[in-house]
Formats: C-alpha cells, structure tokens, sequence
C-alpha cells in the first residue's frame, strides 16, 4: 500500500465510532466489565490511548520509544496490563480526553510522515500505511469489548477490509509466535465483504484455502471469538492449524476466547 491516506482516514472515522460509544457514559458504565478478563470499558480505552501514545514516539521520538520498549522488557506478560490498570483509575473525562488527544497528535504525525518512512514496534518495524493498519486493527477490537460490555451490537463496515489485510500479512508471524515453520505455500483466502463483493488473497490455485465472513475472520485474527462459534472453513492441514492460531496483533500469542457453544455467527 504506497498511500496511507486511506487508512488514516478510516482509523479517523473507526475511532470516532468508539468515542461515539462511550461519550456520553456515566461514571458507573466506565466500570462495566468488558469479555476481557479483568477490564473495564475505562481499561480497554486507557488502552487504545496508551497504545496511541507508544505509536507516536515510534513516529516521532525513537529514542523515547527504545525506552519504552525497554521497560516492557522489564516486566514482559504484564506491562500491557499495568498500563491499562495505571490509566482506568483516572476520571472519565481526564481518560477521553487524554485518548482524543493522543489520536489526533497520532494521525497528524502519520500524515506528516515521509515517504516511505519505516517505524520500530514491539514486532517488526512498521511503514505509516502498515502502523496506521495496526491502530485500526486494535481500535476495532477493544471497540468491540465495550461494545459488548454495553450490549450494543456494531454493525461491520468496509474498513474490515484492513484488518482483513493485517490477518492475511501475519500469517507466518502467527506461525512462528508458536514455535512452528511457516508453511511454504501461499493460502487462498476468500472472504465477502460487509457492503458485497469478495475479498481475495492469494493464488487460486492454491492447495490451501480459508473461506468465509470477512467479520468472521477479524474475530478470529483479533481473538475476538473462538474459531468454534465462526463461520470460516478451512482446507488442507496448514490452512486448518492457521486458524488455530491466528493473530493480527504484535506479541505473544494470546489465551483467545471460551467457545459459546452456540450457532456460528
């Protein structure tokens, strides 16, 4: 992707549906516990406003950056989690702000980012079209965990088609975050879109295949839903294992969802 502008544009508009989300909530919805395990809404977004803070020095201040990556050194498995305990406690408003304005000095910096810029993360380094991605990625996910919390359902958009993207692209990082090769072959992957059409990735000849929902696989890439309660199938033994273990985010491997138990979504 040589131009990041539509990206940025639809991590602009997926963050102003999230802030839409809890704006106007009370002190006690703050509270509300949300499908992760031991965060509230107030946790998931000190979350994404952390997360917007540490991508900002990566675009603009790497040495301030290496020393963040250094204190997560420090206490690994847990410094994402103290992060967002540190924040939740603050009063709502003080958090909403501090996620507006951290989002704002964000995309402004990826607009103003040169060509062909790269950037250091916590996984590989990243270009602006790719960090931008990411910070979609996540704000749709966490986005969801308060969606969840509140019992509001969120109807998918066509800015899926980048998270969809980041899953395809982590393929072999998934594989390696557990220990494993990377298959050798490209996968087929073909998946309708929210508005129609299809999505495709790979050779249509490929032995390999994974079709079904685009929604479907975010929730799978995020480790948003359990692979049990998803529409997507899966042929061949590699494209069955990917599905195991797929995750669009950088870091260890996550401990996932409990299956429902229930119809595929």
């Amino acid at each position: 992707m040589s131009d990041p502008t539509p990206v940025i544009d639809d991590l602009r508009e997926e963050s102003e549906e999230v802030d839409r989300l809890v704006a106007g909530l009370s002190p006690e919805q703050w509270a509300l516990p949300t499908p992760a395990a031991g965060w509230t809404v107030a946790h998931q977004i000190t979350h994404l406003a952390w997360t917007d803070r540490s991508s900002l020095l990566a675009v603009t201040d790497r040495g301030a950056f290496a020393r963040e990556v250094e204190k997560a050194l420090t206490e690994p498995g847990d410094f994402v989690d103290n992060a967002a305990r540190e924040g939740a406690g603050l009063p709502p408003a003080r958090l909403l702000a501090d996620w507006r304005a951290g989002r704002e000095a964000l995309e402004n910096a990826l607009r103003a980012a040169p060509a062909g810029a790269r950037f250091p993360w916590y996984g590989p380094p990243m270009s602006t079209a790719s960090m931008a991605t990411a910070r979609l990625m996540e704000t749709w996910a966490h986005g969801l965990d308060v969606a969840d919390a509140l019992g509001v359902v969120r109807p998918p958009t066509d800015r899926l088609r980048h998270v969809v993207r980041l899953g395809v692209r982590t393929r072999d990082f998934a594989f390696g975050a557990h220990g494993l090769p990377a298959p050798f072959e490209q996968f087929r992957v073909e998946l309708p879109a929210p508005s129609g059409g299809l999505w495709t990735y790979g050779p249509e000849d490929a032995t390999d295949r994974v079709t079904g929902p685009a929604l479907d696989f975010c929730l799978l890439v995020t480790q948003r839903a359990h692979r049990a309660d998803l529409a997507l199938i899966a042929d061949g033994p590699d494209a069955d294992r990917w599905l195991d273990i797929a995750q669009a985010f950088a870091g260890p491997p996550g401990g996932g969802r409990e299956p429902k138990g229930d119809t595929a979504r």
